[in-house]
C-alpha cells in the first residue's frame, strides 16, 4: 500500500507533520513559560504595590482616625486604577476593611483566610485564594505603626481570568508567527520535494531500488569490463570483470581515474564529449578494445562510461581458427602430394616398370626417414612435431625443401607457450620463409630449435632474395607487406603480438641476395 503513495506525498506529509509537531511543542512549552514569568510578574507587582502601601505615611496615620476609612479608600482607589489591579483592599488587625472596590463591603471581614502570615508574623508574601472578586493572585503586605506594631494588612491582587486574558493575548502574537513560520515551512517543503523529485528525475522509490537491482544484475553478468567516471573525473562504477581483468580491488572506488589507470583516455572524452570506438589501449601489459561513451545531461557532459574487452581472447579465437585451417591446408597439401607419388608408383606397376617402382618407394621412405629422423628424435614437443610434419608435405607441396637441423634439441614446452600460439608463430615464419624462396631455382628452408639456457630458441631461415634495410623497420607493422596487396601484412604482425604476450622477443637479419633469418626467444617461465 505505501508502494503507491508517491515519493514526494511522503516527503510533504513527513515535513509538514514534523513542523506541526515541533510548532505544537513549542508553542505548549512557550505558553507554560509565559503563564510562569506572567503569574510571578503579576504577583510580584501585586506585593510592590502592597508594600508600598504599607509603607505611605497617609495610611499609617489613618488607622488612629475614628473613620480611617476617609482617607484610605481614595488613595487605595486611586493606586488600584493607576497599577490596573482589580482591587487594593486595606483591613485592621482584625482584617476588617478599611478600603474595597466595591464600597459596600468596607467595614466587612476580608475574604480569603490568607491574612495571618501578615498579621501575626509580619511577613510581606504573594499568595492565590478565592476572594469575593473570584479568584486572584495577592500581594500582601502588613501595616506596622511608628512602634513597630502590627495594626493592619494591605492586599493588592489580580483576578486569574485577567492573567489569563492577558497571557492570552501574548500567545496570539506568537500563534500567528508560527502560523507564519508553519506556512514557510509548507512551501519550502512543496519546493524541495520538486528539487528532488527532478534530481532523481521523477522515479519513485521502488523504481529506484528495481534499477538499482537490474543495473547490479547486470553489470555483473556483463562479461565485457566496465568502468564509468563522474564529472570530476573519479571513478563511480567498476563491475566485477572489469576488475578481475586489471586486477584492482573495490577500493578504488571515488578514486581519480588517472591516478589508477592513467593511459584509458577516459578524461580527454570527458573534456571534448566525442565518443571513442574500437580503440586498441594496453592496459595493465595487455592489449584491451575499448568503447568509451560520454554520458549527457542537458547538453552537457557528467561523466563517461568505458567498456572493455581483452584482445587475448579475440586473438585466440583467431589463432584457433588460424591452427584448424593450417592443419587443414597442410594435411590437404600432403595427401596431395604423396596420391601424385602413389599415382606414379601404380603406373610404374601397371607398365611392368618394378625395378624404378622400388627404387621410387626406397627413395621416398630414405627421404621420409631422413626428415623424420630428426623430427622424433631430438624434437620431443607433440605440438611442435605436428607443425612441422604439416609443413613438410607443405613444402614438398610446393618444391621447397624444408631441412630440419639435425642439431635441433626441444623438450616438452611449459604450458603457458601453447599449441595455438606455436601455429601462429611458426606457421606464418615458414609460410613466409615459403614464399620468399618459391621463385629460386634451389628453395631451400631451413628450420632448428634449442632449448639450452632460460629460453626457447626457434629460428626460421630462408636462401631467398633477402629484405631491404628500409623496409625490415615496418615488416612487424599490422598492415604492412612487401607484396603491396591488400588484405595482407598481417602475419608478422600477429607473430610480434603473441611473442610480446609470452614476454618473448623476436630478432630479424637478412641480406639482399643472401636470404632472411627470423630468431625467436621465448622465456620457459613467465616474468
Amino acid at each position: 500500500m505505501l508502494n503507491r503513495v508517491s515519493l514526494r506525498t511522503k516527503i510533504l506529509t513527513s515535513i509538514i507533520s514534523l513542523l506541526i509537531i515541533v510548532t505544537l511543542l513549542i508553542t505548549a512549552i512557550y505558553s507554560y513559560i509565559e503563564w510562569t514569568q506572567t503569574k510571578d510578574q503579576m504577583g510580584q507587582r501585586a506585593l510592590d504595590v502592597a508594600t508600598s502601601i504599607s509603607l505611605t505615611p497617609e495610611v499609617i496615620e489613618a488607622y488612629e482616625l475614628d473613620n480611617p476609612s476617609e482617607v484610605i479608600q481614595p488613595i487605595a482607589e486611586d493606586i488600584r486604577q493607576t497599577v490596573g489591579a482589580e482591587f487594593v483592599v486595606v483591613g485592621n488587625e482584625n482584617s476588617i476593611r478599611y478600603s474595597h472596590p466595591n464600597e459596600d463591603r468596607i467595614g466587612q471581614e476580608m475574604v480569603g483566610g490568607d491574612n495571618d502570615p501578615a498579621l501575626v508574623h509580619g511577613e510581606y508574601y504573594k499568595s492565590e485564594a478565592v476572594g469575593s472578586l473570584g479568584p486572584s493572585l495577592r500581594g500582601k503586605a502588613p501595616v506596622f505603626n511608628d512602634n513597630d506594631e502590627i495594626i493592619g494588612v494591605v492586599s493588592v491582587g489580580f483576578l486569574i481570568e485577567d492573567i489569563r486574558g492577558i497571557i492570552f493575548e501574548r500567545l496570539q502574537v506568537l500563534f500567528i508567527n508560527s502560523s507564519i513560520i508553519l506556512a514557510l515551512g509548507v512551501i519550502g517543503s512543496i519546493f524541495l520535494t520538486r528539487s528532488i523529485r527532478r534530481d532523481i528525475l521523477g522515479l519513485e522509490p521502488h523504481e529506484i531500488v528495481t534499477l538499482y537491482r537490474e543495473r547490479k544484475a547486470v553489470l555483473r553478468s556483463v562479461k565485457e569490463g566496465i568502468i564509468a567516471i563522474d564529472h570530476t573525473g573519479k571513478i563511480s562504477i567498476m563491475n566485477h570483470s572489469a576488475r578481475k581483468m586489471l586486477g584492482l580491488s573495490e577500493d578504488v572506488k571515488n578514486e581519480h581515474i588517472n591516478d589508477i589507470l592513467p593511459s584509458t583516455r577516459m578524461i580527454e572524452v570527458l573534456s571534448n564529449g566525442e565518443p571513442e570506438y574500437d580503440d586498441e589501449m594496453v592496459l595493465k601489459d595487455r592489449v584491451y578494445i575499448v568503447n568509451r561513451t560520454p554520458i549527457m545531461e542537458e547538453n552537457d557532459v557528467v561523466g563517461v562510461v568505458a567498456s572493455f574487452r581483452d584482445k587475448t581472447e579475440l586473438q585466440d579465437m583467431i589463432n584457433t581458427l588460424s591452427e584448424v585451417k593450417s592443419y587443414s591446408e597442410d594435411l590437404r597439401a600432403q595427401t596431395h602430394e604423396y596420391t601424385n607419388k602413389l599415382y606414379v608408383i601404380s603406373g610404374l606397376l601397371q607398365l611392368g616398370n618394378y625395378d624404378e617402382a622400388i627404387n621410387m618407394i626406397q627413395e621416398e621412405s630414405k627421404q621420409h626417414h631422413q626428415q623424420t629422423k630428426t623430427l622424433f628424435s631430438n624434437i620431443e614437443d607433440q605440438s611442435v612435431q605436428a607443425i612441422l610434419l604439416g609443413k613438410l608435405g607443405k613444402a614438398s607441396e610446393k618444391k621447397v625443401d624444408l631441412v630440419i637441423d639435425p642439431d635441433s634439441m626441444l623438450s616438452p614446452l611449459p604450458e603457458h607457450i601453447s599449441t595455438s600460439k606455436l601455429v601462429t608463430i611458426l606457421g606464418n615464419l615458414l609460410d613466409n620463409a615459403f614464399e620468399a624462396v618459391k621463385d629460386h631455382n634451389y628453395s631451400q628452408v631451413t628450420f632448428s630449435v634449442t632449448d639450452y639456457g632460460h629460453d626457447v630458441i626457434f629460428e626460421v631461415s630462408d636462401e631467398g632474395n633477402g629484405i631491404p634495410e628500409d623496409v625490415q623497420q615496418k615488416i612487424f607493422q599490422k598492415g604492412y607487406s612487401t607484396k603491396g596487396e591488400d588484405d595482407r601484412g598481417y602475419g608478422l604482425s600477429i607473430v610480434a603480438e603473441v611473442v610480446k604476450e609470452l614476454d618473448g622477443t623476436i630478432e630479424l637479419s637478412s641480406e639482399q641476395g643472401k636470404g632472411t633469418i627470423f630468431t625467436v626467444y621465448l622465456p620457459k617461465e613467465r616474468r
